[in-house]
């Protein structure tokens, strides 16, 4: 049974820091490409980032790029998002995902196969 669970959610106020983590279990961890999606209220899931199972050339949303960073342990089964200078608009449920076979479709939920069931961010102003 697959599991995929996100813990490092939290209040911060704007500019501030988190560290989102995601500990994979039941799965070959170090096979799948990793993404992580957010869901604010009244808007549709969107991608955040991704990262391919060798950990090389991560892929950013351009509303993240410069702030986030994606990283994985495979020997932990493990992903992270670091979040940086965050933003009241950053505020959202954060989604991790691990997909099999995403391709270029990194960007795209329906290429992913498994979910976590989220974390809570909130960005004050």
């Amino acid at each position: 049974q697959v599991q995929l669970v996100e813990s490092g959610g939290g209040l911060v106020q704007a500019g501030g820091s988190l560290r989102l983590s995601c500990a994979a279990s039941g799965l070959i961890f170090s096979t799948y490409t990793m993404g992580w999606f957010r869901l604010a209220p009244g808007k549709e899931r969107e991608f955040v980032a991704a990262i391919r199972w060798s950990g090389s050339s991560p892929y950013y949303a351009d509303s993240v790029k410069g702030r986030f960073t994606i990283s994985r342990d495979n020997a932990e089964n493990m992903v992270y998002l670091q979040m940086n200078s965050l933003k009241p608009e950053d505020t959202a449920v954060y989604y991790c995902a691990a997909g099999g076979v995403v391709g270029n479709g990194y960007y795209t939920s329906r290429r992913y196969d498994y979910w976590g069931q989220g974390t809570q961010v909130t960005v004050s102003s």
